[in-house]
Parts: structure tokens; sequence; C-alpha cells
């Protein structure tokens, strides 16, 4: 399962071990729990990754082989291609942008995709720096 978490600024990206369906039945208890309220909607979560790491051809294969259209890859210009993702959205449902975002693809899939991200933060990261 990938899970994106968005706060006010940036996002984080983690591939967890629980099904999806776990997952959420935890967060709704847990909501339950404390009184707080929780609003899960379907939805679709998009960001950019640099066209040029290595491993962008696979992921791309992996992506050609699931035909559930879950996670689709879109080239925006010669540096970045954009990937969307169907899921689900779980926020205090509030119109904040603030919130998690779930979804399922295949293992290989996810993996890669959280490998292509972690790649994109370090290497942006690094320019940063410079």
């Amino acid at each position: 399962m990938l899970k994106l978490t968005y706060t006010d600024r940036s996002f984080y990206l983690e591939c967890l071990t629980l099904s999806l369906e776990e997952w959420v039945a935890q967060r709704v208890i847990l909501a339950m729990r404390v009184g707080q309220c929780l609003c899960v909607e379907p939805s679709t979560a998009s960001f950019l990754l640099p066209i040029d790491l290595p491993g962008v051809e696979v992921l791309k294969t992996e992506v050609k082989r699931d035909d559930r259209e879950i996670i689709t890859l879109c080239a925006c210009d010669t540096e970045c291609m954009e990937v969307t993702l169907r899921g689900s959205w779980l926020s205090d449902g509030s119109e904040d942008a603030v919130g998690v975002f779930v979804t399922t693809i295949s293992d290989r899939a996810e993996f890669f995709l959280h490998k292509l991200w972690q790649e994109s933060q370090e290497s942006s990261a690094s320019v940063m720096s410079e």
C-alpha cells in the first residue's frame, strides 16, 4: 500500500506492508476513540518525478502490466513526468489540503514508485544544498 501524507507545505510518500483495508480500519478506529471527524472519499493524487531517474523505464513497464488503471504516467515536459494515482483521501472533512491519500497497486510498482520518489527527494535536496 502507498500512503501519501499531505501537509500545508509538502507531502511524504511511504510504502506500507499493511493492506489498504487494514490501515483504513485502524485509522477509523483511532478517529472514533479520540473523537475526531474522519472523512474517507475516492480521489486522485498527483506529483512530479524527474524523467531522467534510473528506473523510470522499469516503472513504466510495471504500469503497463497493471490493467486496473490505478496509476497513470504522463510526460509534462522534457524534465518531469506526472504520476497520478487513484485511491482514497482521508481528512477531517475540512477544505484544507491536509490529509492522507492511500492506494494499492502491484507490490512491484509500489516498490519502484517509492524508490523513485526517494531518489527524487535526495537529488532535489542535494541541488538545494549547493
